[in-house]
């Protein structure tokens, strides 16, 4: 097939045709390609817009988008959820020391035998 020239697109797309289809209009003159382009729309109908090509997974769901938030309520919510304060660093906790619950100081009483 070949492609279209300049003046078939130009009566064709005037008409709703797609590129391909203004390859088969026949005229010398603007006015006859226009007259074959009427006269090719009523042979064959208007063409009808490609079926929308969902991508992989389908469409998005709800909550892919945005959702009208934003990205700093997405961020908040991830700090909130997170234990975060609003720099993103964890609070400082405070630290305990362990209580003894024996001497460390003593000797243990536990022998080890050679065998």
């Amino acid at each position: 097939m070949n492609d279209p020239t300049p003046e078939q697109l130009a009566a064709g797309e005037a008409h709703g045709l797609t590129p391909p289809m203004c390859a088969f209009l026949r005229g010398e003159t603007p006015e006859e390609l226009s007259a074959d382009a009427v006269a090719f729309l009523e042979a064959f109908g208007t063409p009808e817009p490609p079926a929308p090509v969902y991508r992989s997974g389908g469409p998005r769901g709800v909550d892919v988008g945005s959702g009208g938030r934003g990205v700093s309520a997405g961020a908040a919510l991830y700090r909130d959820r997170h234990g975060l304060d609003e720099d993103g660093k964890r609070p400082e906790k405070k630290r305990h020391l362990p209580t003894p619950t024996r001497n460390p100081f003593t000797e243990s009483r536990t022998t080890w035998e050679n065998r």
